[in-house]
């Protein structure tokens, strides 16, 4: 199991931008492929964004294309998701997840979120 702790999140106005960081611990960073997710009172986790163990590969929800950008620095064991253009609809716990399979990504391990509110 590897150990996540994510950091960043907070108040920000419609426009404004963030990033989230995911700080992990316990194995070889390089081997997971790191995600985020994001949910809301009374629904579901929803995908947010998935980077590969490289860091070469990475995949968006539909809703965040063009918005975030996930990355990561292997040598801090971090990953990171700057998110700009900030929208209402962004308002969520924020959570890190990491998979050795980043088809499997949502069956790996999890931070603890980090809330992200956007005010309009």
């Amino acid at each position: 199991q590897v150990q996540l702790v994510e950091s960043g999140g907070g108040l920000v106005q419609v426009g404004g931008s963030l990033r989230l960081s995911c700080a992990a611990s316990g194995r070889t960073f390089s081997n997971y492929a790191m995600g985020w997710f994001r949910q809301t009172p009374g629904k579901e986790r929803e995908f947010v964004a998935a980077i590969s163990g490289t860091g070469f590969s990475t995949h968006y929800a539909d809703s965040v294309k063009g918005r975030f950008t996930i990355s990561r620095d292997n040598a801090k064991n971090t990953v990171y998701l700057q998110m700009t253009r900030l929208k209402p609809e962004d308002t969520a716990v924020y959570y890190c997840a990491a998979s050795l399979n980043i088809v499997k990504i949502s069956s790996g391990s999890w931070g603890q979120g980090t809330q992200v509110t956007v005010s309009s």
